[in-house]
């Protein structure tokens, strides 16, 4: 899944490099095996071909169990853009596993952020999640969904898949990941997007490692050199459309702030850091919900 927020075009370009590369890849390396079936989901096609985060609401905070139900049940007529979108995913989701009727799913949400700094991925409280984030090769975020509500990565579980109405199809197993491959426009967060890919394949089977290149484990260990291996999340700063909020420039991912710290501004007043942390995913966007994430590496 790419574009789910319709600014982010590193992760739409990253897959459809990759498809192009499977195509190429039985031609040079005829040993060759794809195991499996790889999708490619653009997620909010309309916001994505106006460049903005979302045209309504912001479609990653919509996944929750009540609105999945909601959507399955209404017709198309008179819903807005985002319930548009998710009730087509939705669709495509249920087309997808009922024909090939695999027996277990694994979701990869590619996502880049408004703010300069390093890469990360988010796991679920899941095994599974957590081991294929760890070989992604890049710092793993836990604690994520219990800040946030409503984002894929709720939703993609077996319980809630139940309620697409799979029948035979209903696979065994369903994770999902998440991975931020750097700031919106850096050329090179579409290549650190197509090596998540690459080593998302490995680490599930889809490829084998005989098959993968060294160079897409290098590509994300350097941009992840010096930063936790893992983290938790302490505090997300939720804003509404009225705060007026302002983040003070300069902020980077995984920037170290202080305790009293002055971070950012809103119609109240001062924000400052509760605590020394490290800040994540500052908001240097018009859109939003989220201001600031503060995280603590694990063991520090």
């Amino acid at each position: 899944m790419a574009g789910m927020h319709g600014n982010e075009p590193a992760g739409v370009e990253a897959l459809e490099i990759i498809f192009q590369l499977l195509l190429k890849e039985p031609i040079s390396n005829p040993d060759f095996y794809y195991k499996g079936k790889i999708i490619g989901l653009l997620g909010n096609v309309e916001a994505y071909r106006n460049g903005r985060r979302n045209t309504i609401r912001d479609l990653n905070r919509q996944w929750t169990l009540n609105n999945v139900k909601r959507l399955l049940k209404t017709q198309e007529n008179g819903i807005h853009s985002e319930d548009r979108e998710m009730k087509e995913l939705l669709g495509i989701l249920k087309e997808e596993i009922t024909t090939y009727q695999p027996e277990s799913v694994i979701l990869l949400d590619l996502h880049t952020t408004s703010a300069e700094g390093g890469i990360f991925s988010i796991a679920t409280d899941d095994p599974e999640s957590i081991r294929i984030a760890v070989e992604l090769n890049a710092p793993v975020i836990t604690g994520m969904l219990q800040g946030i509500q409503g984002t894929t990565l709720h939703f993609f579980t077996e319980a809630n898949f139940s309620y697409l109405n799979l029948g035979n199809a209903y696979p065994r197993k369903v994770t999902g990941v998440a991975f931020e491959a750097g700031q919106h426009n850096d050329h090179l967060s579409v290549n650190r997007c197509i090596a998540a890919i690459i080593n998302c394949m490995r680490s599930v089977g889809s490829v084998s490692a005989n098959d993968v290149e060294n160079r897409h484990d290098r590509l994300l260990r350097e941009f992840s050199k010096d930063l936790p291996k893992i983290a938790a999340l302490i505090k997300v700063h939720p804003i509404g459309p009225l705060d007026e909020f302002k983040m003070l420039p300069g902020y980077r991912n995984f920037q170290p702030v202080q305790q009293g710290e002055h971070l950012a501004n809103d119609r109240h007043g001062t924000i400052e850091s509760p605590e020394d942390s490290l800040i994540l995913m500052p908001l240097y966007q018009p859109q939003g919900s989220d201001g600031f994430f503060l995280i603590k590496e694990v063991g520090a």
